[in-house]
């Protein structure tokens, strides 16, 4: 340890005992990281750069960390500009006495946070068990306007070269690992990451020109509950072209997070909510990028365990090596081929096509499961209108529910072309939007399977009557007018609804079949 290291640890030390602060807190809590020390005293977080050098990172003089705190400070304001307050100094008296915000010689440089609750951080409630599905919605909401509050004119080489210099981080990490990676994993990981970025450079690059970059690092741990609300925060401060990435590829970073965690189906209501509120073709073409954006977050967090376990606690080293271990496993498994589907699910208003849709999405396709495309969304958006604000009846003509179909189908087409599989939900009444469907996926070259979901009628209007703030418009009186439709020839196999809602998924599973659960 050297002379600045050993400062640093007597700084750290003093900064985990109350008369540290002014006033005392009861108590003090420290947490550290591979490259920060925070500690938790009264209503305030202190935060501390650890005084580190890696290749991805460079805390090792007192400059580079008070720059690195100032940036810290100014890359959150987008996001959580009520949790970053200020940036201090601790100097050291003639007697080598610290003080935080004194005037002396300046040895340290401070974050100063407003604190939190540490149970309301996402990582802690998926943990609990606390994370609930609805919540995921939301949590996309904001995630899209974070997005589209980025700076649109960074540099377009930006959103590629990032993954190129993590993937050779991560082959050197790997390859002195062999104890705990396996040699040929080790060197096929790598390759299969390769061939996949040399194939989507071109598509990254247009990308980059088209504004789908941000500036994030966003997991679990990176988002916390404030008065009801998810708040992004903690986004990488060290390195403006590491952390100047594509969208998906920060979208990427949760996605992986929940699937590891085994919570798919969060995994999958937060892609489809940011994908309709983002609402842009191109997000949904940008999904062939997916698998290798997951991968590549997953080898990153193998890296980060593997470098936590030889600097860490000595008594701990064995668990985190395992965790090493679990996450690469994990990106590996994001390149497995996983057959890709499109399923077409209709019904009258009331037969619960949507909330169906939603069930049965994570299990479908790969990683984190089906594109979940709802004629409710393109019908708003086509008219520019808010989810739950009502249509004019002229939105139900039939030459805009022509274009609203046609839509979807592009927009499957799209999705599909990107890799995943996907759900196409709307009532599909007329047997020629039905063979639509069927003809789309022929092709596309991927299987399809139409559901038709049937309920009797009085079913179907107490759930519609139930509606409150619903994406779909329909009323009682809209079912009535339904059932005078003439269904035609159906080349749909028909799900009784009117079973209990997990039977009702189960059927639908069993009839689609061979796709397995979405991975990971």
């Amino acid at each position: 340890m050297g002379e600045a290291d050993s400062q640093q640890e007597k700084l750290l030390a003093f900064m985990g005992r109350s008369e540290a602060y002014n006033p005392p807190p009861a108590t003090v809590e420290r947490i550290d990281t591979h490259a920060s020390s925070v500690f938790l005293a009264g209503p305030f977080a202190y935060k501390v750069k650890r005084a580190v050098k890696y290749r991805f990172l460079d805390f090792s003089t007192l400059e580079k960390r008070r720059l690195a705190c100032l940036n810290e400070l100014r890359v959150n304001a987008r996001a959580a500009r009520q949790l970053y307050l200020e940036v201090l100094p601790v100097t050291a008296g003639e007697n080598g006495a610290f003080q935080i915000g004194g005037r002396r010689e300046k040895v340290e440089w401070v974050l100063l946070m407003r604190r939190f609750e540490q149970n309301k951080l996402y990582d802690r409630m998926a943990e609990e068990d606390g994370l609930s599905l609805d919540s995921m919605g939301p949590l996309a909401e904001a995630i899209a306007r974070f997005h589209d509050s980025a700076d649109r004119l960074l540099n377009a080489k930006q959103s590629v070269s990032p993954p190129n210099g993590i993937l050779r981080d991560n082959d050197e990490a790997f390859a002195a690992n062999l104890d705990v990676i396996p040699k040929d994993a080790a060197l096929e990981l790598p390759r299969l990451s390769r061939e996949r970025i040399a194939a989507l450079t071109p598509l990254l690059r247009s990308r980059g020109l088209g504004g789908y970059v941000s500036h994030g690092d966003l997991h679990l741990r990176n988002i916390v509950e404030i008065d009801g609300k998810p708040v992004l925060f903690d986004a990488i401060e060290f390195d403006d072209s590491l952390a100047t990435i594509d969208v998906l590829y920060d979208l990427a970073f949760l996605l992986m997070d929940l699937g590891k965690r085994d919570l798919t189906a969060h995994a999958n209501a937060v892609l489809n909510a940011y994908l309709d509120h983002e609402g842009s073709t191109a997000n949904l073409i940008g999904l062939a990028a997916l698998p290798l954006f997951l991968a590549t977050r997953a080898a990153i967090r193998a890296k980060v365990e593997l470098l936590r376990a030889k600097t860490g606690a000595t008594g701990k080293a064995g668990a985190t090596r395992k965790e090493a271990r679990s996450y690469f496993d994990l990106a590996c498994s994001f390149f497995a081929p996983i057959l890709q589907h499109l399923i077409g699910i209709g019904g009258l208003s009331g037969s619960g096509k949507s909330a169906i849709s939603r069930a049965i999405a994570p299990y479908i396709g790969p990683f984190p499961g089906a594109v979940h495309i709802r004629s409710d969304v393109e019908r708003k958006r086509l008219f520019g209108i808010a989810p739950t604000e009502k249509l004019p009846e002229i939105a139900y003509a039939p030459e805009v529910s022509d274009e609203v179909y046609a839509i979807c189908r592009k927009r499957a087409v799209m999705a599909l072309a990107g890799g995943q599989a996907v759900i196409v939900d709307a009532v599909h009444a007329r047997q020629e939007e039905r063979e639509a469907l069927s003809t789309l996926a022929a092709k596309a070259g991927v299987p399809f399977t139409g559901l038709w979901l049937e309920a009797p009628p009085e079913v179907m209007r107490k759930r519609v009557a139930a509606r409150t703030r619903d994406l779909s418009d329909a009323t009682p009186q809209v079912v009535d007018a339904q059932l005078s439709y003439e269904i035609g020839g159906q080349n749909f196999e028909v799900i009784d609804a009117s079973l209990p809602f997990e039977q009702v998924v189960a059927a639908c599973l069993d009839t689609i079949g061979g796709s397995g659960k979405a991975r990971p």
